[in-house]
């Protein structure tokens, strides 16, 4: 792989058609006039820039390099900022709040890096020479830098060619670059996900030589770059990179193993290819509300739906019908929460994830004749995640079969619809016994017992069976249920 030995440039009047480059050029001109009248260079480098060939830019994160150290870099943001950071510093990095813009910025000194076998932190070298900086990243299309003192784009050779031709290629041998930093790894399925893009075969042989590498990285390093790569607009890409690479056998074995497992609902696919398309229907936000207006992430959904069929290896079984995986919903629960909790999850979203998983089979007995009481026991025990749940649902189908597709929406459609009626009449969403337990232990001249908890528990099983009663009803069925357990 030919190392980086020249940055073809652009001068300002060749990108004159990119309104990226030109907002990013205005929105920088009091940060580059204060570096360019202290003697320092100043560049917009990286995702931004690489971004702005691929959008407008209008609402673009930009990060800059520069040849000013660290101190140089404080010393000249603070007039510019309302608030500056310098928890990077060791890094070479300094943030600050552009009081003209508001908006936050990193500048990060040249550096060249130098990594050891045990480690991806590098022990960093500042320097003064953009095209070493430039070297140690990670694919052409995000090595890229835009020089907003005098406007002129500066690239590693083929990285608009990539960019043009959606290709994924690194700027030199991706062996050293993977050895040095395995996340990078995992960046590259994240970008093909994200951008749609191929990846160059060279790419691809160096992550499956070096698979083994990402034992390095941290468990929470790992669970960002999944959840980045599970809530792009084609996650199916980059996941199936990290299953025939070998990736996934270090942090996610479970995927892999379901390519082995056929499906017998959707026998057309195996069970992989089907939980790639169950991940992809779910939304990647909610919808908007006005405390939200952008939406709300739907991470905990498709992570559900990464992990909803992984108990089916365990669970298969062949019958004189084909074969079967009963159970898959529970053993998957339970294997959901041990990936989880080693990745490093929070134990909310781990608690979450795993009741969808649990209960992502419950709405097909609703075919059979549900009656309301089995209407509340679903809303009960979905609890918050209800609207989850059901959007867990309808993503599970994914037949080509129109008949049943149709069908099973039908049905859902028709159980959304008895929910909202039995919520019309009766608090739904709050399933608890008509009388506290002080009441119960005063109507019953009890003291704290096990029995209260026993009554409880009946007056619960009335709520749900029946809904709603009033107190003077639940008196007089409590009196009567007590009088029936001690009456010999």
């Amino acid at each position: 792989h030919r190392d980086l030995h020249s940055f073809p440039t652009r001068r300002s009047s060749d990108l004159n058609q990119l309104p990226g480059l030109e907002r990013i050029r205005e929105d920088s001109q009091d940060l580059a006039a204060a570096f360019r009248d202290a003697g320092f260079s100043l560049y917009a480098v990286g995702g931004c820039v690489r971004d702005a060939f691929m959008s407008d830019a209008s609402s673009l994160d930009v990060d800059y390099t520069t040849n000013a150290r660290p101190d140089d870099i404080l010393r000249l943001l603070r007039p510019l900022c309302t608030a500056t950071w310098d928890m990077g510093r060791a890094f070479g990095t300094i943030g600050g709040q552009l009081a003209a813009t508001n908006r936050k910025v990193e500048i990060t000194t040249f550096r060249s890096e130098a990594y050891s076998d045990s480690s991806r932190k590098p022990e960093v070298i500042f320097g003064d020479d953009l095209m070493v900086d430039l070297r140690r990243r990670d694919f052409t299309i995000n090595a890229m830098a835009f020089d907003v003192i005098e406007p002129q784009l500066i690239a590693p050779e083929g990285a608009l060619s990539d960019l043009n031709a959606r290709i994924l290629r690194t700027p030199t041998d991706p062996r050293v670059l993977f050895t040095d930093d395995p996340l990078r790894m995992l960046r590259a399925a994240r970008f093909m996900s994200r951008f749609e893009f191929d990846i160059d075969p060279d790419v691809e042989a160096a992550a499956q030589e070096l698979s083994e590498r990402l034992t390095i990285v941290s468990a929470e390093r790992i669970r960002v770059e999944l959840d980045l790569l599970l809530m792009t607009e084609r996650p199916s890409l980059g996941l199936d990179f990290i299953v025939r690479t070998g990736l996934a056998e270090h942090f996610l074995p479970e995927l892999p193993g379901l390519a082995l497992e056929q499906d017998p609902v959707h026998h057309h696919k195996d069970v992989l290819t089907h939980t790639y398309a169950v991940i992809e229907k779910v939304r990647r936000v909610t919808d908007s509300t006005e405390t939200e207006p952008e939406g709300r992430s739907n991470l905990v959904v498709r992570l559900a739906a990464l992990f909803h069929d992984v108990g089916k290896p365990k669970t298969r079984a062949f019958t004189e019908k084909g074969v079967t995986f009963h159970g898959h919903d529970h053993v998957g629960a339970r294997m959901t929460k041990k990936r989880m909790a080693a990745l490093k999850y929070s134990q909310q979203m781990i608690d979450d994830v795993a009741k969808l998983v649990e209960l992502h089979l419950r709405f097909h007995t609703y075919a059979m004749g549900w009656s309301d009481a089995a209407v509340r026991r679903y809303v009960r025990d979905a609890d918050h995640l209800l609207d989850e749940l059901n959007e867990l649902t309808r993503c599970d189908c994914t037949t080509r079969n129109r008949r049943k597709a149709q069908e099973l929406d039908r049905r859902m459609n028709e159980l959304e619809a008895r929910i909202a009626e039995l919520r019309e009449r009766e608090d739904l969403d709050s399933q608890r016994p008509a009388l506290t337990g002080d009441q119960v232990m005063s109507i019953l001249g009890i003291t704290p017992s096990r029995a209260v908890g026993e009554a409880l528990n009946f007056l619960l099983a009335i709520r749900h069976e029946e809904g709603e009663i009033s107190e003077a009803e639940a008196t007089s069925r409590l009196l009567a249920w007590w009088s029936s357990r001690t009456t010999p």
